[in-house]
């Protein structure tokens, strides 16, 4: 009996110490500042996707796997090209005649100070016309001082009928590294 009442004061005690350090916490999150800011995401990040795009249609479910190339400009803008394969077929798209990249897809971006941010791609239109292109929105996290980002899409819209294209459900995500050369004398700039 002794031994059930000491366990009971125990976890009274913990459960009494939790409810007290959750809402200092959720504060000290909630005026956290890591100094992550729209300059922070500027330059060349080569990443890796992969996921799966759950179609309406038949309920068939697609996986993507690929490589992307994205540009942040520090001010907002991001484009990228991309090399992406839905069930080990190439998607559709306009191609660098070099590369075989594809090319001309480009978006928005911000960055809030706690290093989590948000960005939307919008991709060429197919060659049909009254068709608009695929946009994907994404959200992300930056770490290692804005050298590493990790994102999730949120939204994806494939292309389609101009003004009656879907959002269809998705679980794709991608992390990355920001390319360059980091010199030992200035850690925070790539060369």
């Amino acid at each position: 009996m002794k031994e059930k009442i000491r366990q009971a004061a125990f976890w009274a005690a913990v459960t009494s110490a939790l409810a007290l350090s959750l809402p200092s916490a959720a504060a000290a999150q909630g005026n956290d500042n890591d100094g992550c800011k729209l300059s922070t995401l500027k330059g060349d990040y080569g990443l890796r996707i992969s996921g799966q795009v759950f179609n309406s249609a038949g309920g068939v479910v697609t996986q993507r796997d690929g490589i992307v190339m994205q540009h942040y400009d520090g001010v907002g803008g991001i484009t990228q090209e991309d090399y992406v394969l839905a069930n080990g077929v190439l998607v559709p798209g306009p191609p660098d005649p070099t590369t075989a990249f594809h090319i001309h897809e480009s978006g928005k971006y911000r960055v809030n100070s706690d290093c989590t941010g948000s960005a939307t791609v919008n991709f060429p239109p197919p060659a049909v016309p009254g068709f608009s292109g695929a946009v994907i929105q994404m959200m992300f996290v930056l770490s290692n001082h804005g050298r590493t980002i990790h994102q999730i899409v949120s939204s994806l819209t494939p292309p389609g009928p101009t003004g009656k294209q879907a959002t269809v459900p998705a679980n794709i995500h991608a992390d990355g590294e920001k390319l360059g050369f980091v010199h030992e004398d200035d850690p925070e700039n790539y060369y």
